[in-house]
């Protein structure tokens, strides 16, 4: 098991963070859209049927959104290479605002 630095752990704090409350974000709207014809429908089987599934759509939505930010997190790559050479930087402008280097 590797030592992690401390910027690590932050990141890990802050892509968890990301994860809930993107997913919890998600799975409200989620729940809302399943259950807006609920509040136009008002027959009570039908109403409480529609909330169980919104609240299962939600639960899936908020399981999915979670896993899928945290397993591309713990697969992403810091740093490109080619060739095995080492790291290759971004093509960037060495001016903001431009878009050819040599402008």
């Amino acid at each position: 098991m590797e030592h992690r630095s401390q910027a690590d752990r932050d990141a890990v704090t802050v892509e968890i963070g990301f994860a809930v409350l993107t997913g919890a974000l998600l799975a409200g709207a989620a729940f809302a859209t399943v259950c807006a014809p609920a509040l136009l429908l008002a027959s009570g089987g039908v109403g409480s049927g529609l909330v169980v599934g919104a609240t299962v759509v939600a639960v899936l939505v908020f399981v999915g959104r979670v896993v899928d930010v945290l397993w591309r997190f713990g697969h992403r790559t810091t740093e490109r290479e080619v060739d095995g050479r080492g790291p290759v930087l971004p093509d960037q402008p060495s001016q903001p605002g431009r878009t050819n280097p040599d402008s």
